[in-house]
């Protein structure tokens, strides 16, 4: 017994981390003599000792380490060791991520439900998986769960579920944690009456709310939860939940400042064009406000459909635009979104997009990220964007496609230009050949 826990602790200090190494209080000033005699016997280890080991290894080591002797086995059970679980559940016919044990989840639930407080759910793209999962919550009676996560690894499969069956088990978790901080349910049937339980228990300490793609729920409600979740920093939904009135509740002197609003602006119907617009005052109102916050906005829409947004001031940081854009919006950029920091262009067409460029370079101040795909540059349009950003521009990655050789550069003296305005060494990107 001893030579197995002597060869497992070996495998433990290899394992972790450098930097990270288990702290084992008196045995770091040991001679190497007595260090030899303590490994002799790792089994009289104080629990902190053995607790602080432990925190370092995957549930499957600690498992197999808990069998070693009794003492080890209490520690395996100590509360600290369970406020955090991952769930992990799949079809092994259809997928290939490993699947947490089903006796292992029996034994979560009847013995440790009562000290989860971070809990997740990682289900792959069948529905069954997003049914146990939610036969796993409808099981957390006894919990104080701070934060929830539910995360479909492939397509959305809590949306192909019974939405009763999902909100009935998202319900019985609402209702018993009273302390809920975080919650991700992105891409699930999470509807209005469920978001008012969750409103009704968790107001006080509710801070991140992530519910991009729940078209169960309305903009009403949405502004609900910003009226009464007063301490709520971090917000993410569609534009379709998005309006005035839940900006100037947002603003309002008595809730916190934002730190972070994401937008997903997606078509929520098929064929629609013409999407609503949010007054200039209402953003105003916002970042007088919260003046930190980051505006974050994410883009799946086609070029017609984009004519409603940027024809005022906007307070975008980070912008995202994940299908074609028109020279014309790219053009609105420069002039309106003074704060933006952040800019990725998947798709502009065959269009060359030098003076929009140029003119974002000269009106966002704060830019510090780009990024360019399936778009025209020249050369000499290029190095002039990053003459004007300079060394602030910390992350710049352009698919070499992108730029076109002109009079002045070609492809081969582009990198050393750019490079002298980065003050550091700059390629492009280049498409990998398979």
């Amino acid at each position: 017994m001893k030579r197995s826990r002597l060869s497992f602790m070996n495998k433990v200090l290899q394992f972790s981390p450098a930097g990270k190494q288990p702290k084992l209080g008196y045995c770091s000033s040991l001679s190497q003599t007595h260090m030899c005699a303590a490994l002799l016997d790792w089994g009289n280890l104080p629990h902190h000792v053995v607790l602080c080991i432990f925190q370092y290894l995957p549930l499957i080591d600690r498992a197999r380490a808990s069998s070693v002797c009794r003492r080890w086995n209490e520690v395996f059970h100590i509360p600290d060791l369970w406020r955090k679980f991952e769930f992990e559940l799949n079809q092994s016919a259809t997928s290939y991520f490993n699947s947490t044990h089903p006796d292992l989840i029996q034994q979560i639930i009847k013995k440790h439900a009562a000290h989860l407080q971070y809990v997740s759910f990682k289900v792959d793209s069948s529905t069954e998986s997003a049914e146990a999962a939610c036969d796993i919550l409808s099981q957390l009676v006894n919990c104080s769960i701070q934060t929830l996560g539910l995360i479909s690894m492939a397509k959305p499969s809590f949306m192909n579920m019974s939405k009763s069956h999902f909100v009935s088990a998202l319900t019985v978790l609402f209702v018993n944690s009273k302390s809920l901080s975080s919650i991700k349910i992105e891409d699930t049937p999470v509807d209005d009456p469920s978001l008012s339980i969750l409103v009704a228990n968790n107001s006080d300490t509710l801070r991140r709310l992530k519910m991009s793609s729940c078209p169960h729920v309305s903009s009403d409600e949405i502004l609900c939860v910003a009226d009464h979740c007063q301490g709520l920093r971090e917000l993410a939904l569609n534009y379709y939940m998005l309006s005035d009135e839940l900006l100037l509740a947002l603003s309002n002197e008595t809730h916190v400042n934002l730190e972070h609003l994401r937008i997903d602006v997606v078509s929520e119907n098929p064929g629609q064009i013409e999407f609503h617009s949010i007054k200039r005052q209402s953003w105003d109102a916002l970042i007088k406000h919260s003046p930190g916050v980051n505006v974050v906005m994410y883009f799946f829409l086609y070029e017609e459909e984009m004519e409603t947004f940027f024809k005022e001031e906007n307070p975008v940081t980070h912008l995202y635009f994940g299908r074609s854009v028109s020279k014309e919006i790219l053009g609105r950029l420069g002039l309106n979104c003074p704060r933006l920091t952040e800019l990725v262009v998947c798709a502009n067409g065959l269009q060359v997009i030098d003076n929009e460029l140029i003119c974002i370079a000269e009106h966002c101040k704060n830019l510090t990220a780009l990024g360019l795909s399936e778009c025209e540059v020249s050369c000499s349009a290029f190095i002039e964007f990053v003459r004007l950003c300079g060394r602030k521009l910390t992350h710049l990655s352009i698919m070499e496609e992108v730029l076109i050789p002109d009079d002045v550069y070609s492809l081969d003296e582009i990198h050393t230009e750019v490079s002298k305005y980065l003050g550091r060494i700059w390629f492009p990107d280049v498409m990998p050949l398979w």
